[in-house]
């Protein structure tokens, strides 16, 4: 799937700078050193083609990208495709406003990132877990609302954004769930979520590098916005840590990483502009 268009502003824009260093190489060669007349129709052609080639090549690489490096606010950003549970440092990972942790299919989906923590990679018994997310030191206006009504899963539900930290995991609250069990925001709660989680990272990350899934990809609903994509939800993550509290200080730094199955969906060379227009 070609992501970005063949004439793209921006893949125009870096040919225009390769292009004005070739033809300034070219044209400083020839000030001193004139072309024979008979060579001069064969070079303007390899000129030609030469060009084509080098905007090729560009289009290509903007295609093919899988990795970019951007620095928001100081702070180091790559965004990347990958294994979330193969990174070092502190990994991310999206509960529901309960934190629950039942995987059946119907609370957490066991192919979900939640659901492979908890299945894969979880290093004691889930009845652990519950009691370290029970027990855990939660400020005072992180705790919300007890729903005693829900018939599966627990009752504590959490502020979105809040943190629970497990070994090198950050379980967050990420969605609310209705009474069917369905994961859905809307826009304003997941701009609040976003702008608390940040803030949460900057309590806790004690200057380890912090590694996040592109939150809202999947299955959450976010209502009014059925056609959002995971390129326009890593912009809206990129722009929040931007205006956060959140600043990461060296060695450490931010990744976002995306699901090997939606590379093909974002546009990389696209989210380059961040660095200038976020």
């Amino acid at each position: 799937m070609l992501k970005v268009r063949f004439f793209d502003a921006k893949v125009r824009s870096d040919f225009c700078n390769y292009a004005s260093a070739i033809t300034g190489c070219i044209a400083a060669v020839v000030l001193f050193k004139d072309i024979p007349l008979e060579y001069k129709d064969i070079a303007g052609v390899t000129c030609i083609i030469l060009l084509i080639l080098v905007y090729l090549f560009i289009w290509r690489r903007a295609n093919k990208l899988r990795a970019i490096n951007l620095t928001v606010e100081g702070s180091t950003v790559t965004i990347k495709t990958g294994d979330i549970f193969a990174e070092q440092g502190l990994k991310a990972i999206a509960f529901n406003e309960y934190f629950d942790t039942k995987v059946d299919d119907i609370v957490i989906a066991r192919q979900s990132l939640n659901g492979k923590f908890i299945t894969e990679h979880l290093s004691c018994s889930r009845e652990k877990l519950d009691e370290h997310i029970d027990n855990y030191a939660y400020a005072r206006e992180d705790v919300a609302a007890l729903n005693t009504t829900r018939l599966s899963g627990k009752n504590q539900s959490y502020k979105l954004g809040t943190i629970c930290v497990w070994d090198d995991y950050l379980l967050t609250a990420f969605a609310r769930f209705n009474k069917f069990n369905e994961a859905h925001l809307s826009m304003p709660e997941y701009l609040a979520f976003l702008i608390n989680f940040w803030d949460s990272v900057n309590r806790v990350y004690a200057q380890k590098s912090v590694t996040v899934p592109i939150f809202g990809s999947g299955i959450t609903r976010i209502k009014g916005h059925k056609r959002i994509n995971d390129e326009e939800l890593s912009k809206i993550m990129l722009w929040t840590f931007r205006v956060s509290e959140m600043r990461f200080k060296h060695p450490a730094k931010l990744t976002i990483m995306i699901h090997k199955d939606k590379i093909s969906q974002i546009n990389l060379f696209d989210l380059q502009s961040a660095r200038n227009g976020l």
